[in-house]
């Protein structure tokens, strides 16, 4: 479950840009659902007892795709870039992208 200040935002960035379904959300958008090709992210907006400015993650959101190529073609000028299509040496070619909220999305293949 990942906190969004803005889920309207959300919700257009994750179903327009990256192509994912809204499957389910409460009537306030303090709730929704997203799923795309096996993959599922719940998102709500921030809990007041917690009082944080902004959403935090220490890490990054992994994705593991058949078509990393594809993808990054199809993303490369829509979104803010962490890192172009690579290959490393651990054997995956892949990039990094940041979505509305700051949140890393790394998408990978195997090489």
């Amino acid at each position: 479950m990942l906190e969004s200040h803005d889920m309207q935002a959300t919700l257009t960035f994750y179903t327009k840009v990256l192509n994912f379904t809204c499957d389910a959300q409460f009537d306030d958008l303090s709730w929704l659902t997203l799923s795309k090709d096996g993959i599922e992210i719940m998102f709500s907006t921030p809990n007041p007892h917690r009082n944080i400015p902004k959403p935090i993650m220490s890490g990054s959101l992994y994705i593991k795709t058949n078509e990393v190529a594809a993808l990054w073609e199809s993303l490369k000028d829509q979104c803010e870039i962490c890192y172009p299509l690579e290959d490393f040496d651990y054997g995956m070619r892949e990039f990094a992208i940041y979505d509305n909220n700051g949140y890393l999305l790394q998408f990978g293949q195997e090489l």
